[in-house]
This record gives structure tokens, C-alpha cells and sequence, in this order.
């Protein structure tokens, strides 16, 4: 099964099978490659050898339920693929609502600084601010719907966060879910978008692209 569908069917509420094995799928592009844990059952997306995979999983010393998010087995992945991550997150989704977003937002330009960012994981990415905050929604994984949202520290501790993940909601096309990821020690990350409606899926660590090399740097060492 392909990524997009076990997604899609998590979204919807139907889960991998609870039966501690874990499933191995192919990248749904060069960009996006990971480990996404379900309640006893995980779902590998990498363009690499389920053989290795499952050997290397089978031979760690530890809770097979939990081997899959072992720092021991995720170093030897990115050992092994060159690629780099950055944290653990959860992985919680929201469907779309209807009509305009119930908190004023002004559109940022394409050359935003976060849109840059933004642009290195995501696709079509968009930028809105409120005053205080912004929220950014974009073509991630698989081409799910994702957003994000930062807060300026003065304005924290006064529901922002919550509504800019409620408006978020409002800003994706009628039918779709948008997804979100939580680093799991950020609590008041949590709570903001659970408080806006979403709910949580599973977890899941995003394996990065090593970045391209700087041709002004190549240059220079030459």
C-alpha cells in the first residue's frame, strides 16, 4: 500500500493492524523518506532494502514494540542513507472547515523568510500573519496538507497559537485534512492544536536530504 492511502486511512480513523510488525513502503518522493509509528504497528517510508530493515530492527536489544523509534536503530538509518533529523514529533490531523478563517490573517510574499524555509519541506507553501504569530500551509509528505505556526514570545499564554491552528483549518480546500507535527516536549504546542480540533495519529520522524552542496563554496576551494 502506498503512503498517500495509509495516510488517508488514518485520517479517516482506520489504522495499520495493531500486530507489533512493521510495514515498509517505497519514499513517496526523493524529498520524503521516514518512520511513522502507529499504535503497534509501523510504517517505514524509505527507498532502501526491507531486508536490511527488519534484520537490523530484529537485532536490537529492546522492546520490539519500540524498536522502530530506538535512537540506536534511527542512527544506523541515517548512517546508512546520509540523511539527518531533527526530532521525534507527534503527528496529529484536522479536516477542513468552511467558510473565511474567524481570525483576520494578512498574506505574506513569496521571498518571506519563512516561506523559504518552509519551501525546503513543503510545496505550494503560503504564509499568513496575525498580529503576534504565523501560520504557514504548504504540499508536505506524500502531498498531505501540513501546517505550521510560530507565536512571537509576547503574545504567548493568550490562545494565538490555538487560533492560528483553528484558522489553518479554514485555508485548505473543502473535503481535505490538514496535518500537523508537534515536537512531543512541546507541551503548549500540544494543548494549542489539540484545543483548534486535532487529534493525534502517531509519531513520526522525517529523515532529511543532506543539502546541496554551495557552488560559491565550491568555487572557492578550487
Amino acid at each position: 500500500m502506498k503512503l498517500a492511502k495509509i495516510l488517508a486511512a488514518a485520517a479517516a480513523g482506520a489504522f495499520p493492524p495493531p500486530d507489533g510488525r512493521t510495514t515498509v513502503v517505497p519514499q513517496p518522493s526523493e524529498r520524503d523518506a521516514g518512520v511513522l509509528a502507529f499504535t503497534a504497528h509501523t510504517v517505514i517510508f524509505l527507498d532502501d532494502d526491507p531486508e536490511w530493515i527488519h534484520a537490523t530492527i530484529a537485532g536490537l536489544d529492546c522492546d520490539p514494540l519500540a524498536a522502530t523509534m530506538n535512537p540506536v536503530f534511527l542512527a544506523a538509518l541515517m548512517t546508512r542513507t546520509g540523511r539527518t533529523t531533527e526530532t521525534i514529533d507527534l503527528l496529529t490531523v484536522a479536516p477542513a472547515l468552511a467558510g473565511p478563517p474567524p481570525l483576520p490573517l494578512t498574506e505574506q510574499e513569496r521571498d518571506h523568510p519563512r516561506v523559504r524555509r518552509a519551501l525546503t519541506h513543503r510545496d505550494a507553501v503560503r504564509t499568513w500573519s496575525a498580529p503576534g504569530g504565523l501560520l504557514t500551509v504548504g504540499r508536505g509528505v506524500a502531498g498531505r496538507w501540513e501546517v505550521s505556526i510560530e507565536v512571537d514570545e509576547p503574545a504567548r499564554e493568550r490562545g494565538l497559537g490555538r487560533a492560528l491552528a483553528l484558522a489553518a483549518r479554514h485555508l485548505i480546500p473543502a473535503g481535505e485534512v490538514l496535518w500537523s507535527q508537534q515536537a512531543t516536549g512541546n507541551a503548549r504546542s500540544i494543548r494549542a492544536f489539540q484545543a483548534a480540533g486535532y487529534r493525534p495519529v502517531g509519531a513520526e520522524i522525517l529523515l532529511h536530504r543532506p543539502p546541496e552542496p554551495d557552488p560559491a563554496t565550491e568555487t572557492r576551494a578550487t
